[in-house]
Order: C-alpha cells, then structure tokens, then sequence
C-alpha cells in the first residue's frame, strides 16, 4: 500500500479497523496452548516461581474460549477472562505454606469457584502409603 502512495501511518492503521472472521473456539484453544508465549505457559512459569505448578483441565481451556467468544473479545479477551477468574488465587497462593499444585477447572473458570489446591503433605501421603 506504501508503494501505491499511502502514507505509513495510515497503512499502520488498517489492521485495526479492518474487519476480520471471528476465530472458533479450537483456535482460541490452540492460542492458549501452542504458541510458545502461548498464555497457559505464562501463568504455569508465574505460579513455577511460587514453587506451583499450575494445570488447565480441557474443559476449563474450553470455557475460557467459549467465554472469549460470548464477550465478542476474540484472542485479546483470553487474557482478562484468565486473570478475572484466577485473580483471587493469585495473590493468595504465595502467602500459603505447603501448596504443590493448582488446578483450574471450569468451574472456576465460568463459576468463580476454589481451584484445587494440592499441598505437599497431600502428595508425601500418597507416596508413604502406596509404598
């Protein structure tokens, strides 16, 4: 377009009011798993540095997508939905003692309900008595 006579700055401009397909729910799914920035990943490495390992069941990956395609945000609402969902657990986990993992469900996702929470002692227990 630059090289027809139209100046940078419009051409910058053109991707944000040109209207696109709405994506389908398996491709918001793909964007929250595949990328290598995807941002699964980057909530996995945010809770990694509280020592949690953090877990999506499929079908909490799914309503995010869904509720991504409810609101009409496409890709750039997976992050708000996320965070508006996991906000409370956030700031709560580095402050408790012994938690391993979290796992998101779509309860949480859709219902604002308490992930799982799965302390050390609860994974030491199960290894003392399944030797």
């Amino acid at each position: 377009l630059i090289k027809y006579g139209l100046i940078p700055e419009l051409t910058g401009r053109i991707s944000v009011a040109a209207t696109l397909e709405e994506l389908k729910e398996e491709h918001l799914v793909r964007i929250l798993r595949e990328p290598r920035n995807a941002l699964i990943k980057q909530f996995q490495k945010l809770f990694s540095m509280d020592g949690v390992e953090l877990h999506f069941t499929d079908s909490a990956v799914e309503a995010i997508a869904q509720q991504a395609i409810k609101r009409k945000t496409g890709a750039r609402g997976l992050r708000s939905i996320m965070e508006q969902a996991m906000l409370e657990v956030m700031y709560e986990l580095p402050s408790r003692e012994g938690v391993k993992e979290c796992i998101i469900s779509e309860d949480v996702i859709l219902n604002n309900a308490e992930p799982i929470l799965i302390y050390e002692e609860e994974i030491e227990g199960k290894k003392v008595s399944a030797s």
